[in-house]
């Protein structure tokens, strides 16, 4: 491959040609990428001298393109602001965020744009040292949001577009070593690329990457392609480094001294995976500099419709990630990056896709050395169009060939800046876009510069021209047609580039997905959508909270679709993060028999030595033993079955109550991401034979219990009534379920004595439950009976009528006068539904009242531990004598918690209600996803709970 270097102009390695440099601010409307931009080539180590730009510049914000003062040339910045950079200026006190996810919020007619453009003017005076005498003097911008051009010492030196790609203009001949340089940047928020730049995530404009003044001495290589292969055959390696300069390559570790542009082979090289990222420092020297190199063995292929990587099929266990962080939005510090690195590895999830753009080129580093597979997808995204051309509907940009040189440079731009990244396994053209010939001239381009990875973009539907076969949210069934049919879409390895749409409480039925990646192995998983809620912190009414669409005024906005993440806003990982780290965990551990344990070891290439195995024995919570497990080394993809220890054969058989065995296992040694003794897999296993349901002893009527039409009282349980509504979660809302249910009426359902009475020794009270206007109901028969200290509840519910099909919830709710804390025996310690209790453990838990809740940016259900025994409400046991039941303890009521918009809206009070559930319907994904499954759906049938209550 050859490279060179241009010095001016706007020109790539594919022959584009240039565009000229004018003041005419018609450059916001031009189709081009850019003019007067280098181009584009590696992000390097190298030891250029740099000035770093980053800190306070003068700011000045203008309504529009027009009100912008054309005094650039030799502003007078008295009187202006000052801002931050990095940073946005919507966070900074000028204008506003604003959140879409789809349409855009300008009118469809490209390349115009709205006149009301606001357009912010940054100027930076630096001195240029003087010992930069004779060097070649370059100024790097890593991302602009929209389109900016750039002023310096009154000249006009160019524009560029891409925000999330890298520009670089030259200097040389208009800045003077040891004097003053005068940089002006002028930056819009609305430009003809923000087209092709509808991801979805908040509009934020302005400088929001490091800028760099660079000084490049004569002769100091600026572009490095380090081509490193491994044979997972024969265990050698391959380098190749070419680079602009000619030079030589050392590489200590291996004895290595070669000259670049030459391919050597090299035996006994160890190759970089996700799970064992080895890299090997080199340094490429030449006359006028050296690059620091990290080079990672290793080699992608695909075999027989698998995608391998050194030989062996990767599963990706992955996650989408866009970069956010709530006070600073796109403009990452290195400590955010790293922050997310390490609670992907120490969650296992073991690959990013970029959505929908090249992150920071440092958060690749950092995939490169703690070991991440990386879906590196182009800054390209335009879902506002929808996919097809409809008349009179405009051509989507992908299929518009004024968009094609903007598309195609985005592209090269991408995949040159990221080469050397050995994380960096699949290149991805962009996301939701449809299909036109521009994605094709995309496709070209990559496979001209590096062929050595392959394509992937989910849009190509049929694979016409990707080497990755896509999609987003399909069905478990889906997926698993496409696995056992080879012969669809060219028997090219599967994934979901989106699935398990993490918004509010969810994502449930992810373990289905799983058991289908294990079965086939076409199917090589996918990438939840997404990483992080994108809730910005801010104030309203005198309160904090994480702000979500709306929320800053804006007219056209899609709400809470923003907050769809494993992590809340402040990296806490959500009950659905806690889940996805249980479901694709590197170990299965399962019960083998009676007294066997089977452990299958997921990993790619690791075998368990690094691991230790450890059991706990609890009985009714109680931990009564425990300690290591012998288990030998398991090597990748074997199972092993390890007999239980002696001692643990005789906690088994020593009649205890409920008994859980709880194997772990533990890290050895610290890593560079976890400390010793950090879980990364375990299972848990009942001992004794479940008990049958306690038989209902013989009592007396309790007399003490009240009924009226607000329910049933006894003691300082009040107002015990049937419920069958949930605060409706946001896979509830988006797809309309929740409103199917209000048709229905469940929201607002009344409740009706019946008869009440002493009847066959207990105190008998029958009630009807039922919605306005509508002809179904469910009749509840509630027979207490009062014996030895505790109240007794027998509770049968028949629906009639013409009911519906599906309830969100089926319980028993009261209210108790303030509670402070809860204990329970059961599942936790975090809450789980149907189907999402893959992380759930029974034990015995303790926790404020507080703690149970889970604060969803737009609150919502949540709180509930499935599988109760017993709990205990400061001086209230509640006890489950027939089915287990579903526990949920919170100090507001169902309808607060619905009509709240933000976690701070919910004030606690002196009453706590209580919710003891029959059955709930699941979580489900349905907000971006598939509908709930039958089986994890509440279907109305008669149904009976019993429960013992005792006070202290």
């Amino acid at each position: 491959m050859s490279i060179s270097v241009h010095r001016c102009g706007y020109v790539n390695r594919l022959g584009l040609g240039s565009v000229g440099v004018t003041d005419d601010l018609s450059y916001v409307e031009d189709f081009a990428p850019g003019a007067g931009v280098l181009p584009p080539r590696a992000w390097l180590d190298d030891d250029a001298e740099r000035i770093p730009l980053s800190g306070d510049w003068s700011f000045r914000l203008s309504p529009s393109v027009a009100d912008a003062p054309g005094d650039l040339k030799d502003p007078d910045t008295t009187g202006w602001d000052t801002i931050a950079v990095p940073g946005h200026w919507q966070l900074s006190g000028y204008g506003a965020p604003a959140y879409t996810n789809v349409v855009y919020p300008f009118p469809l007619e490209p390349p115009y744009v709205p006149t009301d453009n606001p357009t912010g003017d940054y100027v930076r005076t630096v001195t240029i040292p003087a010992d930069w005498s004779g060097s070649r003097v370059v100024l790097r911008f890593e991302g602009v949001d929209s389109r900016f051009a750039v002023h310096v010492n009154g000249s006009m030196v160019g524009w560029s577009s891409g925000s999330r790609l890298p520009s670089e203009f030259e200097l040389t001949e208009l800045v003077a070593p040891g004097k003053e340089a005068r940089i002006a940047v002028r930056v819009h928020q609305w430009s003809a690329g923000s087209y092709v730049e509808d991801q979805d995530m908040w509009w934020l404009s302005g400088i929001f990457r490091e800028v760099n003044l660079l000084a490049f001495k004569s002769g100091a290589p600026t572009d490095v392609f380090v081509k490193a292969a491994w044979d997972h055959i024969d265990g050698a390696g391959t380098l190749l480094v070419e680079s602009d300069v000619p030079g030589t390559v050392s590489v200590p570790e291996l004895g290595l001294e070669l000259p670049t542009n030459e391919h050597t082979r090299i035996e006994g090289v160890q190759p970089w995976s996700a799970e064992v990222p080895r890299l090997y420092d080199g340094v490429l020297r030449t006359d006028g500099g050296e690059v620091r190199l990290r080079i990672g063995f290793r080699t992608v292929a695909i075999v027989d419709g698998v995608l391998e990587v050194n030989g062996n099929r990767v599963l990706f266990n992955g996650v989408n990630r866009h970069e956010f962080h709530p006070d600073r939005g796109r403009a990452l510090t290195e400590q955010d990056m790293l922050d997310d690195v390490l609670l992907m590895k120490r969650a296992g999830i073991n690959a990013v896709r970029t959505s929908h753009y090249p992150p920071h080129p440092h958060f690749l580093s950092l995939c490169d050395e703690y070991g991440l597979y990386v879906i590196d997808e182009c800054d390209l995204e335009t879902h506002g169009f929808g996919y097809e051309p409809e008349p009179p509907k405009l051509p989507n940009p992908v299929m518009d060939p004024r968009f094609r040189d903007d598309l195609v440079a985005r592209m090269a731009r991408t995949v040159h800046r990221d080469k050397n990244h050995p994380s960096i396994i699949i290149w991805s053209l962009g996301n939701e876009c449809g299909m036109g010939e521009n994605l094709r001239a995309m496709y070209d381009l990559v496979k001209a510069i590096d062929p050595s990875r392959p394509v992937h973009y989910e849009r190509d539907t049929e694979a016409e021209f990707v080497d990755i076969y896509s999609r987003m949210y399909t069905s478990p069934e889906g997926c698993a047609e496409i696995g056992a049919d080879t012969s669809l879409y060219r028997n090219l390895p599967f994934i979901l580039c989106e699935y398990g749409h993490a918004m509010g409480n969810g994502p449930g039925g992810l373990l289905d997905y799983r058991e289908v990646f294990d079965k086939y192995p076409r199917c090589q998983g996918g990438f939840i959508w997404e990483w992080i809620d994108h809730g910005i912190r801010t104030t309203i009414d005198g309160r904090e909270v994480y702000a979500y669409g709306g929320d800053f005024g804006e007219t056209i906005h899609d709400g809470n679709f923003v907050c769809d993440g494993l992590l809340f806003p402040d990296r806490t990982p959500s009950p659905g993060m806690l889940e996805y780290i249980k479901v694709i965990e590197p170990l299965r551990i399962v019960a083998d028999g009676n007294d066997r344990i089977a452990i299958t070891n997921r990993y790619e290439v690791l075998d368990t030595s690094h691991l230790r195995f450890t059991v706990r024995i609890e009985a009714g919570g109680e931990v009564v033993g425990g300690g290591g497990l012998p288990a030998p080394v398991i090597a990748a993809g074997e199972t092993v079955s390890v007999e239980f220890p002696p001692a643990l054969v005789k906690l088994r058989d020593a009649g205890r109550p409920e008994t859980w065995l709880t194997v772990s296992a533990e890290l050895i040694e610290a890593t560079s991401w976890a400390e010793a003794g950090h879980r990364v897999a375990w299972g848990q296993m009942r001992l004794d034979e479940p008990a049958r349901p306690a038989e209902v002893g013989a009592g007396v009527p309790a007399t003490n219990v009240a009924a009226g039409v607000g329910g049933i009282s006894f003691g300082d349980v009040r107002n015990a009534r049937l419920d069958v509504w949930r605060a409706p979660i946001d896979n509830d809302a988006n797809p309309g379920v929740a409103d199917a249910w209000r048709e229905q009426g469940m929201h607002r359902v009344q409740h009706r004595i019946v008869s009440q009475g002493e009847r066959d020794g207990a105190w008998e009270v029958v009630t009807r439950t039922a919605p306005p206007q509508l002809q179904w109901g469910l009749v509840s028969t509630w027979r207490w009976t009062a014996a030895d200290g505790a109240v007794v509840l027998e509770l049968n519910v028949v629906p009639e009528g013409q009911f519906p099909e599906v309830l969100p919830r089926l319980g028993v709710t009261f209210e108790l006068p303030k509670v402070e804390r809860v204990e329970w025996f059961g599942t936790g310690p975090n809450e789980a539904y149907v189907d999402t209790r893959e992380a759930a453990a029974v034990g015995k838990y303790s926790a404020t009242v507080a703690e149970l809740q889970t604060p969803y940016v737009r609150p919502q259900e949540n709180g509930h531990r499935i599988d109760t025994r017993w709990a205990t409400l400061d001086g209230l046991r509640i006890e489950a004598l027939g089915p287990l039941f579903g526990l949920t303890v919170r100090d507001w009521t169902t309808h607060a918690l619905e009509t709240a918009k933000h976690t701070a809206d919910l004030t606690p009070g002196d009453t706590t209600y209580v919710t003891l559930d029959l059955a709930q319907t699941g979580v489900g994904t349905a907000a971006c996803g598939p509908a709930l499954p039958n089986r994890d759906k509440l279907k109305t049938a008669p149904a009976t709970l019993t429960l013992r209550f005792t006070t202290a």
